[in-house]
């Protein structure tokens, strides 16, 4: 048993809608297409997803008479990582296949997600400058560098965000967080605070990690996704190449030397 058939053209649109929504958060690419099947399924029709670094493509037949198809290609960027989003969609396309919903009860209950009031920048800030200076702390600084940690992630992330508006490339942002974030971590030190200044420089930069998205492209090569999986790992090389440019922009003027 299946929901009530919807219209090919609605199906496709509100689909390609939803993939994006699920990439851009930080899903890796076996679920969404398990996602994005179930819903599909569920209305009658199948769909075949290739998902790629910067595009989509999905096509969506009809069983019944293959003549009777859609194929879109849409672009797509990365925005701020939330799982707690990617959790209520993929919720989603298991509601639809197991309740038999309508397509107009899909959409708004898709929009009500979407529209889901989100955490305030200003908690999810202090949350991760508390959580970098435990990081300090975890790989061997004192309490001294608590503090400047706090500081130079705050500034960081600030610095990060302001930069994003203005749409400036990646690679650059993380190149000048790295090296600003470093700065004011160093320019801590020589306030005599910390006796670990290495330790408190080499973390300051911890919240540009992309973990997230290392842990993907790991994910989708073991899931047999080869192309989005080696494509995420040399994004992510080059991003940590950034850091790594930034870090020693301050570590050539402070002559502190990393000890790890």
């Amino acid at each position: 048993m299946r929901a009530g058939r919807v219209e090919i053209q609605e199906l496709t649109d509100f689909l390609m809608e939803y993939t994006i929504s699920l990439l851009s958060v930080g899903s890796y690419t076996s679920r969404v297409e398990k996602c994005v099947t179930r819903i599909a399924v569920a209305f009658g029709y199948e769909v075949h997803i290739s998902i790629f670094s910067k595009n989509i493509t999905i096509s969506v037949v009809s069983p019944e008479d293959y003549s009777i198809r859609r194929t879109y290609v849409r672009g797509y960027k990365d925005s701020i990582l939330n799982f707690n989003l990617i959790s209520l969609l993929s919720g989603l396309s298991w509601y639809a296949y197991d309740e038999k919903i309508t397509f107009s009860h899909l959409k708004k209950q898709y929009e009500k997600i979407m529209n889901k009031t989100r955490y305030s920048f200003i908690g999810i800030l202090i949350l991760l400058c508390f959580a970098n200076a435990a990081f300090c702390r975890l790989f061997g600084g004192d309490f001294g560098s608590m503090p400047i940690i706090f500081v130079s992630t705050f500034v960081g992330i600030n610095l990060r965000r302001f930069l994003t508006k203005l749409n400036v490339d990646m690679r650059v942002i993380f190149v000048i967080c790295a090296f600003v974030a470093s700065m004011v971590a160093y320019g801590g030190t020589m306030l005599g605070f910390t006796k670990t200044p290495d330790v408190a420089i080499g973390t300051s930069v911890l919240f540009l990690i992309p973990g997230v998205h290392l842990i993907n492209s790991v994910i989708d090569i073991l899931d047999g996704h080869s192309l989005i999986g080696v494509s995420r790992v040399i994004s992510t090389i080059i991003l940590i190449s950034c850091i790594a440019i930034g870090l020693y922009i301050t570590l050539s003027f402070s002559g502190i030397r990393m000890e790890y």
